[in-house]
C-alpha cells in the first residue's frame, strides 16, 4: 500500500513539473567542443543502465542472469567514456562539477578508477549468475558513485 501512495505522488509531482518545464529556457552549453553536453548524455546512459539493475539487486524484479550480464557489459563499455568530456577548460555554467575536478586531478582520476574497478567486480559477479554475488557487487558500484558525487558534484 506505501508503493501506491509513492506511485501516486510521483505521478502527482510529475504532473504538476512537467507543463512547468517548458516555462524555462534552458541554459545553454557553450563551449565549441560541447563537452558538457557530450558528458550530460553519456551520464544520463549510466543512469538508464543502473537503474534496471539496481531494481534486480534490491529483488523488485526478476534477476535473469543472462539479462543482468548484458546489462553489466553495456555499463562496462560506458564505464570509460565520460572522462574525456572533462578537459582543463571544461568548468563552465552550467555544469554541475566542483571545482575539485580540477583543483584535484588525482583524486578525481581515483575516484574513476575507484568505479571502474567496481564495475569490473560486477562483471565477475554478474558471470556468477548468482545473485549475493551481484547483489553486493551493485552495492560497490553505487557505492562508488555517491562518493563521486560527495566530493566532485554539486547536487
Amino acid at each position: 500500500m506505501p508503493y501506491l501512495k509513492t506511485g501516486f505522488a510521483l505521478l502527482l509531482c510529475l504532473g504538476l513539473c512537467v507543463p512547468l518545464s517548458g516555462c524555462f529556457e534552458p541554459i545553454k552549453d557553450t563551449h565549441p567542443d560541447q563537452v558538457l553536453t557530450k558528458r550530460r548524455a553519456l551520464f544520463k546512459q549510466f543512469t538508464r543502465t543502473l537503474e534496471p539493475m539496481g531494481l534486480v539487486a534490491s529483488g523488485r524484479k526478476e534477476y535473469k542472469p543472462d539479462e543482468f550480464l548484458a546489462m553489466v557489459q553495456d555499463l562496462e563499455k560506458l564505464s570509460t567514456k565520460p572522462w574525456v568530456y572533462f578537459p582543463t577548460d571544461g568548468n563552465y555554467s552550467p555544469t554541475r562539477a566542483k571545482e575539485a575536478v580540477w583543483s584535484q586531478p588525482q583524486a578525481f582520476k581515483a575516484a574513476q578508477d575507484h568505479y571502474q574497478a567496481s564495475v569490473q567486480a560486477l562483471l565477475l559477479a554478474a558471470r556468477t549468475s548468482q545473485l549475493e554475488p551481484v547483489q553486493q557487487a551493485m552495492d560497490k558500484v553505487i557505492n562508488s558513485c555517491k562518493a563521486c558525487h560527495k566530493d566532485f558534484r554539486y547536487e
